[in-house]
């Protein structure tokens, strides 16, 4: 049996990291599906910014777009959801199957808008609108200003896959985000099945404190991380304001591991992989790191396997001096700085190619 079909097995879903307009031409996505077990993916702006910039697939609709007045932002959103409507379609099968628990696609709202909630909640409307998909995911992220536009988000009935979180204090502002929303909802006789993923990124906790932990605790911080916030996960599935929602018909917000391709190149490929393995859980993973796992990784119940051993592992991390709650609060504010670093530089690459291929065009 192939690797990733256990993952399956034990109840975890596969997400593939990347989107481009090539892979879903060449077949590359199909055979994901059909060999690997994908049952999802997401996308992001520097995902779309390396594809544009790295091959010829987005220039016809770059020209069209800009013919027609289409130009930056506006032209970016029907760029992707163009090839995530495709990749939607794709999944449709396991969506209906799994009556909207599995094959989702996500799609980001501007990071411009991250202090905007008002904005960011019209974005996420626009957007979910303008992709006339039912398993579609707008993505915002899971900041201190990003967490009131989750919730009314989801009160206004938008899936959201929440983004940079960092911790399980960061998850549980988000969880509760989605809850206040879904119970808003129940409160007002609207239908309680929104549906929504917390993603929590894992393998930049590593490289944050890789010069400043001894040998035996690199590559271990992530993991750790990944323990606690599974556990503070089960206890919230298990809890009396959970079942309530699951008894009005909503579902639970699934918890997802993101920015689990390995960084340090010592290290095992499938690392996180294999040790963020466990139900009721989605695993969102690069095109290296799945096939990589195909053909050697093993899946066991590695995040459920022994809660106690991640908080033992924080404790030497806090004897190591990492103050962790400070640290997720900075990666939470690197990761926002560095999603608008790559939508300005999505968008600069657009006018770019706008501009030569104008200019190629009347040569």
């Amino acid at each position: 049996m192939n690797a990733t079909q256990s993952l399956h097995n034990l109840g975890q879903s596969l997400w593939l990291d990347n989107i481009t307009r090539t892979i879903l031409d060449d077949g590359t996505l199909a055979r994901y599906i059909a060999g690997f077990s994908v049952t999802g993916l997401t996308s992001n702006p520097t995902i779309f910014d390396e594809a544009i910039a790295g091959t010829a697939a987005y220039d016809a609709d770059i020209v069209a777009l800009a013919a027609q007045g289409i130009t930056g932002e506006d032209a970016f959103i029907r760029i992707a959801l163009d090839d995530l409507r495709r990749a939607a379609d794709m999944f449709a099968p396991t969506h209906a199957g799994t009556r909207g628990v599995d094959g989702w696609v996500s799609m980001e709202v501007s990071p411009l808008l991250a202090s905007d909630t008002a904005g960011t909640v019209a974005a996420a409307k626009a957007i979910h609108a303008q992709a006339r998909r039912a398993n579609l995911f707008v993505k915002i992220p899971g900041t201190p200003e990003g967490v009131p536009a989750i919730e009314e988000a989801i009160f206004a009935g938008v899936p959201v896959n929440v983004t940079l979180l960092f911790s399980a204090e960061q998850y549980l502002a988000a969880a509760e985000a989605w809850l206040r929303g879904i119970e808003r909802r129940i409160g007002a006789g609207l239908d309680a099945n929104v549906a929504s993923v917390a993603s929590v990124f894992i393998s930049r906790w590593d490289k944050a404190v890789a010069a400043q932990v001894p040998t035996e605790l690199k590559n271990q911080l992530g993991i750790a991380i990944g323990q606690r916030t599974h556990r503070v996960y089960r206890d919230l599935l298990a809890s009396a304001r959970m079942q309530k929602i699951i008894a009005a018909g909503g579902r639970v917000q699934r918890l997802l591991w993101a920015s689990t391709g390995t960084k340090d190149p010592a290290a095992s490929d499938v690392l996180y992989v294999e040790a963020l393995a466990a139900p009721d859980t989605i695993d969102t993973i690069p095109d290296k790191t799945l096939r990589a796992f195909a053909d050697h990784g093993h899946a066991d119940a590695g995040v459920a396997a022994d809660a106690a051993a991640g908080e033992a592992m924080l404790a030497r991390f806090a004897q190591a001096g990492v103050d962790v709650l400070a640290l997720a609060a900075r990666l939470q504010v690197e990761g926002a700085a560095a999603f608008v670093k790559s939508w300005n530089e999505l968008l600069g690459r657009i006018a770019d190619k706008t501009r030569h291929l104008a200019t190629a065009g009347g040569a």
